[in-house]
């Protein structure tokens, strides 16, 4: 867009009225006239995208600040860092957040605290602290501000930590793993809930149809999400609700995501044993297929209506770092080949012709299916039909979310599912 686009106009209608001149001067300073506007076009052009790179590097500053709250900084720093003049930065700022870089930072260091507050019982000095304060009777007066209440109140208001409510979904593995349960577990209407898990009385939200109001009918005291669950929910009306705290790592890091959720919860004992257990049954399943399996190739595919996609290779996604990896089975080379870098690549009925592996591990996802069972519909394919693992019978179906999941306790059924039809 030209600003200001009358200008635009004006030397449009200058070369449009002169278009005809046979006069040599004229057509001189019709020559002149292209090329300012085309000096004021390309200057445009500059400008947006020097406006967009610094956008972009206030961007990448305030997903440091979430990281580094901790720090003592300044705004003068935070600009420096972007390398953006400091008013350029405040005003970009207000307008991607809607606050200013210090109230900001407060908020999240305020947040922080909640979290502290209720997962420890240590010193308001020291949590003040932890969380970047230097002062304890500014961290109690900013605390107030902000939540309208002291932090000693707000501690004595909302828990202790045995009979903390706590609302996780789909990290509820998690907190199974550690000993609690989870004040309600989430559901999906095409999904269904994490059977496996065995939270058989515990109250369901289904997160496609039903919104924070229903979750506020359960009172939350702690909300734990990982990146990407605001599709289903705004972290800032999770946040209005109970203190919520994001992971923002990836959850192939299954093992920080459970440290991580141990220390907010009070459980950091248990953490040592759970991923010991985890780690003796992946290298004892490991021995006993080295034997049955030996270099037989596997791949994974999760089916949907919309058609057939191939999971990814060790380092990434729900199965490959436990099926490659931990379990030391050997991908088919397409895994390896179509989703390097990604966490799941999608087959075409050309691409599916070539995947003869040996074994194949198949679960369905019904969320795009619009009648009872059109997911399985691509099992018909005659492509499908001519698989050499679907002809030797060494097609194996597994359970949905038991296996789309980064949980310890889904990592687990999946080498029992796995020793099942291989051992």
């Amino acid at each position: 867009m030209c600003r200001p686009f009358s200008q635009c106009i004006d030397y449009l209608e200058s070369l449009y009225r002169h278009r005809h001149t046979c006069n040599e001067l004229e057509s001189f300073e019709l020559a002149v006239c292209f090329q300012a506007f085309m000096l004021f076009l390309y200057r445009q052009n500059q400008n947006d995208s020097y406006t967009l790179n610094m956008r972009h590097a206030v961007e990448l500053s305030i997903e440091h600040l979430k990281e580094h709250y901790a720090n003592p900084w300044t705004v003068e720093q935070l600009a420096e860092l972007a390398n953006v003049a400091r008013w350029h930065y405040t005003r970009i700022f207000k307008e991607i957040t809607t606050q200013y870089p210090l109230d900001y930072l407060n908020g999240i260091r305020i947040d922080r605290a909640k979290h502290m507050l209720l997962a420890s019982d240590d010193r308001l000095l020291d949590i003040a602290q932890f969380v970047g304060f230097n002062s304890e009777y500014y961290f109690n007066r900013r605390f107030k501000q902000t939540v309208g209440v002291s932090p000693g109140q707000y501690r004595r208001n909302h828990y202790r930590q045995e009979n903390m409510r706590v609302f996780a979904p789909f990290l509820e593995d998690f907190l199974v793993a550690l000993g609690i349960t989870p004040v309600v577990q989430c559901s999906h209407s095409r999904w269904g809930k994490q059977d496996y898990l065995g939270l058989l009385h515990v109250p369901v939200i289904d997160i496609e149809n039903e919104d924070i109001a229903v979750l506020s009918c359960h009172k939350p005291d702690c909300i734990i999400i990982n990146i990407g669950f605001e599709r289903w929910m705004s972290d800032d009306g999770l946040g209005r609700l109970a203190p919520t705290y994001q992971f923002p790592h990836p959850g192939e890091d299954w093992r920080l995501t459970l440290r991580k959720s141990a220390e907010l919860l009070g459980r950091k004992d248990r953490v040592l044993d759970i991923i010991s257990q985890y780690e003796h049954k992946a290298s004892e399943a490991k021995r006993l297929l080295r034997q049955s399996v030996r270099t037989q190739t596997v791949a994974c595919l999760r089916i949907s209506a919309l058609g057939i996609s191939l999971y990814a290779g060790p380092d990434h996604g729900y199965t490959g770092p436990i099926l490659y990896k931990d379990l030391g089975l050997t991908p088919h080379p397409l895994v390896l080949q179509l989703s390097w870098g990604a966490r799941i690549a999608s087959l075409t009925k050309e691409w599916l012709k070539l995947l003869d592996a040996d074994h194949l591990f198949i679960t369905f996802d019904k969320r795009h299916s619009s009648w009872e069972g059109e997911e399985r519909s691509m099992l018909d394919w005659s492509e499908w039909q001519s698989l050499p693992a679907v002809q030797g019978g060494c097609v194996y179906e597994v359970d949905f979310l038991t296996w789309m999941n980064y949980g310890v306790i889904s990592h687990g059924k999946k080498i029992e599912d796995v020793l099942r039809v291989l051992a």
